[in-house]
Parts: structure tokens; C-alpha cells; sequence
């Protein structure tokens, strides 16, 4: 068999593809599936696998595609999606090039709502402790939206109104479209850097969830949360829910309800300062009735009409303290003159003197106590010493010998208390009450020998 008749891998991959890029039916194909194994590349290439119940479809969107994408794709996700079918002659599959692709069953608009405000929320953008509290009397009010829409009429008809002092800035921006979301940011740093600006209102009339786009974008969102001046939301209908809305130190149903949060009414403060002003002379009056009437009673007390009897009753109860003072002092000074004498009897008893003086007395008296008690002593042991010598004595062989006994002691020295101890020949010592023998055995004779022979 002819080798020229096998392809290489690459001209039947090759061959392949070119049948699915002639196919008219692959060139713009419609297909709904459930997204998995999404990755998105650094590059902003979007790569995944489209799935239904029975089988699978590599495919990819390049970031030139999916940069219009109102949502952010996830696994899990339904989605319809445009695309080409061709082969990838790398990797030898045929996967999908997608065009365009929309969440299925919900609008991409509302699933890119949902996602950014979840996001956001996470991060805390919501938590009220980044709420800013409206100013209650503002001097300027500035106001973000579009310059011809009947929303900046309804604003400054309700300030002028309410409130004429206050001044009011116009802050134009777009708040519909492409280019909208730039320009609302930029006119909040404008009125953050002018630093006159007492509270802001951004917004705009109703309109669908596409007209009100702009106020959903992440850069608005997060210039407002950004601003150092407090800001009230108004955008669309009171049923009309913008995550502007929920980043706002305030969140108001219209633009007019917003005049409404950003300015008093000047009647109302009219007619609060007028009840302050009641209330105080109210209190006033009842301050100086009061005051009157302790007045009276002071000037009907018995201490302002008689001052005198009043003296001399503090007089006679100086005298009666003054005496009780002077008998407190005396029985003071008898107290503490029991006890300073108490004190110095103490202190003679126990006079380091005196102390040393009984100490050698008692000292001499004890010396003297065992000088007798040595001597006793002395003489009893003495007595028992010399009975003991004499006992001795009495006892000691020395008084034997005197009587012409004498003692045999052996060769090594120990005392001989049988002729059996010797033998002929052997060594002896006789010592006597003068002096002491060497002698020699020459026989040994016991008893029973003697009565033998």
C-alpha cells in the first residue's frame, strides 16, 4: 500500500474546517445551553463550555465581542447566544465563536442590575453607617441633571417655594445614553472640588430600566458614595428602584420629593419659630410668677420681718455652743492628761535602766545559785570518786601479790589459767608484786598425773 495515500494530522484537520466554514447553516448559528467551566483570560477572552442535558460545545467570545455585555457570565447560567461553528486546528475541536449572548429567560439589563448590586452591597457601600445626615438649614443646593427635562423645573419651582433663601446650582449632565454615566461623575467631582455646595440631588424623570441605565453604573455609584457632600437620589417614579438609590445618603421617590428632603418650608419655620417664641414667654411668665411668689414668702418669713429676735436667738445659741465647746475642751484635756500619765508610768516601768538594772541583779543572783549548785556537785562526784578508788583497790591483783600471790602469763601475753596452756619447752612470765620472771617448762604436772604417781 502506497504511503501517498495517508493524510498528516494537520491537512485532515485543515480539510475539516474548510468543510465546516463552507457550511452557510454554520455561519450564523443560534443556540441556547447552560454555561460551565467559565474563565475569563487576562486578555479579556472569555472561554466555556456550553452544555445541555445530552451533550457539549466548546465555546469562546473574544473581549472585542463581549465588552458590550451588560452582565457578567457565570456557571450555571442559561444563556442564548449567536455565533460561528468552525474547527480549532490546534486542538483538533470544533467549538462555537460567540457573537452575542443575552441570559435566558431574564433581560441582561436586569441580571447586570442584580449583579453589581449584590456585589456592591458586599463591600458595604449600603451599610448606613456611610449615610451623611442632610444639612437642616442649607445655604446652596446643587442640582445634577439634565438642563432641559422637566425634572429640573419641578426642583427649582419646589426650592423657590419652600425655601426662597437658598441658592440654588445647576450642575447639566446627561442622565441618558452612552456618554451619560461619564458625565453625572464628572458633575459630582465638580461640585465636591467648588466645596460651596451644602447638599447635592441627582437625578432625572421616569423612563425604562434603559433610560434610567445610568444611574446603575458602577462609576456613578461610586462617585456618589464617594462625595463629601451629602446626596439625595431622585431618580424616575416613586416604583423605580436605581442603585444610586441605595448607595444615597437619601433616597427621595422624585425629583420633587427630593426639593422636598433638601430644603425646610418657610412656613413651617415660621410657624415654629413663632411656637418657640410662645413657649418661651410662656416659661418667662412662669419664671417671673415664681420668682414673685418666693419673693413674697421671703418677705413674709419671720427672719426678714423680726432680724433682730432672729440675732439674738443666734446670738444665745452661740453662747450655748461656745459654752459646750469650752466644757468639751476641759474634758479633752483631763482625757488626755489621765492618758499622758498613763504613758509616762508605762514608760518608767518599762525604762531601758531600770530593765538592765533588774537583768544584772537577776544575772548575779542566778551566777551565785550555779556556783553552788557546781560546788555541790563537785563534792558529791568527788565522794563517789574516792569510794570507787577504794573499791578498786580492794579488788585490784597488785593487793593479791602483795600477800605473795603472783600471775602466769603465756607467750603472747594472756593470762594462764591451766597447766594446760603450757607445754615443754614453752615460754611463760611470772609476774610478781616487785618484778616479773622469765622462766622455762620444764615438765608440766597436772592433777590427775600428781595423784597418779
Amino acid at each position: 500500500m502506497s504511503e501517498n495515500r495517508f493524510l498528516t494530522v494537520t491537512a485532515l484537520t485543515k480539510y475539516i474546517k474548510r468543510k465546516f466554514d463552507a457550511d452557510p447553516h454554520l455561519h450564523d448559528v443560534f443556540v441556547k445551553g447552560e454555561i460551565s467551566n467559565f474563565k475569563q483570560h487576562s486578555s479579556g477572552h472569555m472561554y466555556f463550555t456550553l452544555k445541555d442535558e445530552r451533550a457539549r460545545i466548546l465555546a469562546v467570545m473574544f473581549a472585542s465581542q463581549n465588552r458590550s455585555l451588560k452582565f457578567i457570565p457565570e456557571n450555571g447560567m442559561k444563556v442564548l447566544l449567536s455565533g460561528e461553528v468552525t474547527v480549532y486546528e490546534q486542538g483538533g475541536q470544533y467549538q462555537i465563536y460567540v457573537k452575542t449572548m443575552q441570559p435566558d429567560g431574564i433581560g441582561d439589563l436586569y441580571l447586570a442590575y442584580e449583579q453589581l448590586k449584590e456585589r456592591l452591597e458586599k463591600e458595604g457601600l449600603f451599610s448606613p453607617e456611610h449615610k451623611k445626615p442632610l444639612p437642616k438649614f442649607p445655604n446652596t443646593v446643587g442640582v445634577i441633571t439634565s438642563p432641559t427635562g422637566a425634572a429640573v423645573r419641578d426642583i427649582i419651582t419646589t426650592i423657590k417655594r419652600r425655601y426662597p433663601v437658598a441658592r440654588i446650582l445647576i450642575f447639566p449632565a446627561l442622565v441618558q445614553g452612552d456618554h451619560a454615566s461619564g458625565s453625572i461623575v464628572k458633575a459630582i467631582e465638580k461640585a465636591n472640588e467648588m466645596n460651596e455646595v451644602d447638599c447635592l440631588i441627582v437625578g432625572r424623570g421616569g423612563g425604562s430600566i434603559e433610560e434610567l441605565w445610568a444611574f446603575n453604573e458602577e462609576a456613578v455609584v461610586r462617585a456618589i458614595f464617594a462625595s463629601r457632600v451629602p446626596i439625595i437620589s431622585a431618580v424616575g417614579h416613586e416604583t423605580d428602584f436605581t442603585i444610586a438609590d441605595f448607595v444615597a445618603d437619601m433616597r427621595a421617590p422624585t425629583p420633587t420629593g427630593a426639593a422636598e428632603l433638601a430644603v425646610p418650608h418657610m412656613n413651617e419655620l415660621l410657624e415654629r419659630v413663632l411656637t418657640k417664641q410662645s413657649r418661651l414667654i410662656r416659661v418667662m411668665k412662669e419664671k417671673v410668677r415664681f420668682q414673685q411668689e418666693r419673693l413674697n414668702r421671703i418677705e413674709k418669713s419671720y427672719a426678714f420681718r423680726y432680724p433682730q429676735k432672729m440675732y439674738e436667738q443666734k446670738m444665745e445659741q452661740v453662747d450655748k455652743v461656745t459654752e459646750r465647746l469650752v466644757r468639751g475642751a476641759d474634758n479633752l484635756f483631763v482625757t488626755q492628761k489621765d492618758a499622758y500619765s498613763s504613758l509616762i508610768r508605762r514608760l518608767e516601768r518599762n525604762n531601758p535602766k531600770q530593765l538592765f538594772a533588774m537583768a544584772a541583779e537577776q544575772h548575779t543572783k542566778m551566777e551565785k545559785e550555779l556556783n553552788r549548785a557546781m560546788v555541790a556537785i563537785f563534792s558529791a562526784k568527788s565522794k563517789d570518786y574516792h569510794q570507787m578508788l577504794a573499791t578498786l583497790d580492794a579488788l585490784s591483783p597488785l593487793k593479791v601479790m602483795d600477800r605473795g600471790y603472783s600471775l602466769v602469763y603465756d607467750q603472747e601475753g594472756r593470762l594462764a589459767k591451766s597447766v594446760g596452756d603450757f607445754s615443754k619447752d614453752s615460754q611463760l612470765k611470772v609476774q610478781m608484786a616487785d618484778g616479773s620472771l622469765l622462766c622455762k617448762v620444764t615438765e608440766v604436772e597436772g592433777k590427775e598425773s600428781h595423784n597418779g604417781g
